[in-house]
């Protein structure tokens, strides 16, 4: 373990930290600023398994995401527009200038955490998202652990409580490649997951309401092939949430993934009832990642256990209202192996 060390400073001027945790084969290192998961290495293999940037200057400039906690609530929300209890609310704008994404421009994943403890293997950062930021009614008090574990697993322990009724869907949102740490495109590695429906989008990417069977389709996931689809020459644009569950479950598999070339797999076990996986054809910076590396399109792809997007407006998604006296808890594992 090394820090918290500082890191850089934020656009409103709060010092940003990092700290470097270590254990089970992993090394870890986690920023104030998002939560983010910076870097993260596996003994054995010479490239990271994340992307991100070196200097905390690209992270508010450029990232889309990398390695953050998104939220209040993560991924999209129609118009905006959520009600609980009868009482309209209106979120954040900040997709397409009609949508709400990622808990709006200034959700959880773009503010500036306190460390709440830290050890060897193991960091919790804090957050009070303040009632009526973004357009989310209730003060909501966040804790994030990121803990390495024996045999190679990043465990993700999400926990939240509210003063008021609100919304409180957490989601990680790292960037993988397990090949050369998005050196190349990830699309020729193997995917499986562990879900037969998946949720159509339209135009803009909001859910239809539909729960469509993968069976015959492009998303088939369930047994493990390559990303690469492509149809009329383009790569198959893959951002949506496949539906492994209708509520909250122990932890449980969902997705694998397997690098084309290092021998590498993760499997990604969650309590979460959805996992959106984004195959990252908007990855391409202007600024240089993780050792100078150049992320082109398809450099990552994200596996991140949430509740189902849009879910204030279908009644018969899974819901994410929370309520005082309730906790909001959310385990994910990201479980790393060699497979040859």
């Amino acid at each position: 373990m090394a820090g918290p060390e500082p890191f850089g400073v934020a656009p409103d001027g709060q010092p940003v930290r990092r700290v470097r945790i270590g254990g089970g084969g992993l090394e870890a290192r986690i920023i104030t600023w998002g939560a983010v998961i910076q870097d993260l290495r596996i003994d054995g293999h010479p490239a990271p398994l994340v992307l991100g940037f070196d200097s905390f200057h690209d992270y508010p400039a450029h990232s889309p995401y990398f390695g953050a906690v998104a939220g209040r609530f993560a991924n999209r929300i129609g118009g905006g527009k959520f009600t609980i209890d009868g009482k309209a609310c209106q979120g954040d704008t900040n997709f397409l200038g009609k949508h709400l994404l990622h808990g709006g421009a200034m959700g959880i994943g773009k503010r500036v955490w306190s460390i709440g403890d830290v050890g060897e293997d193991f960091v919790t950062l804090t957050l009070r998202d303040a009632d009526g930021e973004m357009g989310f009614p209730g003060n909501l008090d966040i804790a994030c652990t990121y803990r390495l574990k024996p045999d190679g697993i990043l465990s993700c322990e999400l926990g939240a409580v509210t003063d008021r009724p609100t919304l409180c869907n957490l989601a990680l949102h790292s960037y993988f490649n397990l090949d050369d740490g998005g050196a190349s495109e990830a699309l020729d590695h193997l995917l499986q997951i562990d879900a037969g429906d998946v949720l159509p989008v339209d135009e803009e990417m909001i859910p239809t309401g539909r729960i469509a069977s993968v069976e015959g389709t492009d998303f088939d996931f369930r047994v493990s092939r390559p990303i690469r689809r492509e149809i009329g020459g383009e790569q198959l644009r893959y951002d949506h949430n496949w539906c492994p569950g209708l509520s909250k479950q122990p932890c449980r598999r969902v997705a694998t993934l397997r690098g084309a070339r290092s021998g590498l797999a993760m499997e990604v076990w969650t309590t979460e009832p959805g996992i959106q996986f984004y195959a990252g054809h908007k990855v391409a910076r202007d600024v240089p990642g993780l050792g100078n590396r150049r992320y082109g399109p398809f450099a990552g792809i994200c596996l991140e256990p949430q509740n189902w997007p849009d879910s204030p407006n279908h009644p018969h998604f899974p819901q994410a209202v929370l309520r005082p006296g309730d906790t909001y808890r959310q385990t994910t594992e990201y479980r790393f192996g060699n497979t040859t």
